[in-house]
């Protein structure tokens, strides 16, 4: 099953990088066993800047749920005549290509629904590097009550006029991500020389180590002394 195979999945990376995909899903709930990709979007972005753009709805082949709609606005007759997954999916890995992908929240969600998609459709894993603006934002914005998107892009002055459907929250999404960026730079980290990840203050038998942020993918560890 998929499920039991994410360990094949990229590194969460957390130092900004210029060349990019930032994506987006909207789905039928939250529970990637049970929902359905209902729309997918991304905005490829080279030194900074958009150089491309992908959208599209996905027919779920089943109902959206009315709490669904009440979310995203998205209703079975916008979907009735839209490609299924697998015909979507196919495009999509094409225009991401190897590259690093951005999203907010998608360690533990969109990454998700992509990777089970691609396991499941066509036997292949995918295996990007990502970046999560939601845990750049936590420690970037460490004062903010709430780390949702659109609370990120009121922070920065950034629009986030029609919120919840895929491409527009890419857009906005994209440009939290330059300022996030540029905020990052002067906080100092604790980098994991294995894998590139941010190194998190543990407790152990010992005492007090850093470890990797992408434990069990990678067990690296420093002395706190070392550092």
């Amino acid at each position: 099953m998929a499920k039991d195979n994410r360990d094949k999945k990229g590194m969460r990376r957390i130092h900004y990088v210029p060349d990019y995909v930032v994506f987006d899903l909207e789905t039928t709930g939250v529970s990637v066993y049970k929902d359905d990709i209902i729309e997918i979007s991304a905005v490829k972005v080279q030194n900074g800047s958009v150089i491309d753009t992908f959208s599209t709805l996905v027919n779920p082949l089943r109902p959206i749920p009315k709490e669904a709609t009440m979310v995203n606005g998205i209703t079975d007759e916008m979907v009735a005549d839209a490609p299924v997954l697998q015909e979507v999916l196919r495009e999509f890995l094409a225009f991401i290509g190897n590259s690093v992908l951005v999203g907010h929240n998608i360690q533990s969600f969109d990454m998700n629904f992509i990777y089970d998609a691609s396991m499941k459709l066509y036997n292949i894993p995918i295996e990007n590097d990502f970046i999560d603006t939601l845990h750049m934002a936590r420690k970037c914005l460490p004062k903010l009550s709430h780390h949702k998107l659109v609370d990120i892009a009121e922070y920065f002055g950034i629009s986030s006029e029609g919120a919840h459907r895929a491409l527009n929250d890419c857009i906005m999404n994209q440009l939290c991500y330059e300022e996030l960026g540029k905020l990052q730079a002067d906080i100092p980290v604790v980098i994991c020389p294995g894998c590139g990840a941010e190194m998190v203050k543990r407790a152990g038998k010992f005492g007090e180590f850093y470890g990797c942020s992408n434990y069990p993918n990678c067990r690296q560890t420093k002395n706190i002394k070392d550092i």
